[in-house]
């Protein structure tokens, strides 16, 4: 059901997708899907949050045992570009193709007229505890820096868009589309980061 989702909403886009072409897909039936969820916004919902956990997974796994803040922070941002490759270990979850799905439909997930309800719900808590991480270590870099919490979600978002606007609408972005796009973007975010942060 999961991977079937992440394919159909890449190939047809959110507003295309629906619970019965999933149905279709999966040789099941809408019925069934409604057991799991309550419709397609709540399927994006447990999309988004999976590759938020996946990334915050990534930088904590690989930043453990660092003392240094700055290199910590140098691993947080590469985990943020370096997300969209594929994990072989998850069959089910093609994090190339989630990562699609994120930068083109996630904002659907919570720029929405019910964002202040569903937040209270909690439905946002592995954005937010994504965010508070990276944030976090950016206050480890400089604990008297009073915008960790927006730059930490600018580095995301930055991430997901720079690599969305080279792919595909190029004037608006300093990036080019190939294979460097990744170490491109890399240093991109790591030269902003450290701009900011070195200019205080």
């Amino acid at each position: 059901m999961i991977q079937h989702s992440i394919i159909l909403i890449d190939e047809l886009g959110f507003e295309a997708y629906t619970f019965r072409k999933l149905a279709s897909a999966i040789s099941s039936t809408e019925k069934s899907i409604y057991r799991y969820f309550e419709n397609k916004h709540f399927m994006l919902l447990f999309l988004s949050s999976w590759y938020w956990e996946w990334v915050k997974y990534l930088i904590e796994i690989n930043s453990k045992n660092i003392e240094d803040p700055t290199r910590k922070l140098k691993i947080a941002i590469e985990n943020l570009v370096i997300a969209t490759d594929e994990n072989p270990g998850n069959a089910y979850i093609n994090e190339h193709l989630l990562h699609k799905v994120v930068i083109k439909e996630s904002g659907k997930a919570y720029h929405i007229h019910d964002v202040d309800d569903e937040n209270q719900a909690g439905l946002f808590y592995s954005y937010k505890s994504l965010v508070k991480l990276v944030s976090n270590i950016i206050m480890e870099v400089d604990p008297a820096f009073p915008y960790s919490l927006s730059l930490s979600s600018n580095l995301f978002e930055m991430a997901n868009n720079q690599i969305y606007f080279a792919d595909h609408l190029p004037r608006l972005s300093s990036l080019e589309h190939g294979k460097n796009l990744n170490e491109d973007l890399i240093e991109m975010l790591s030269f902003f980061t450290f701009r900011i942060l070195g200019k205080r």
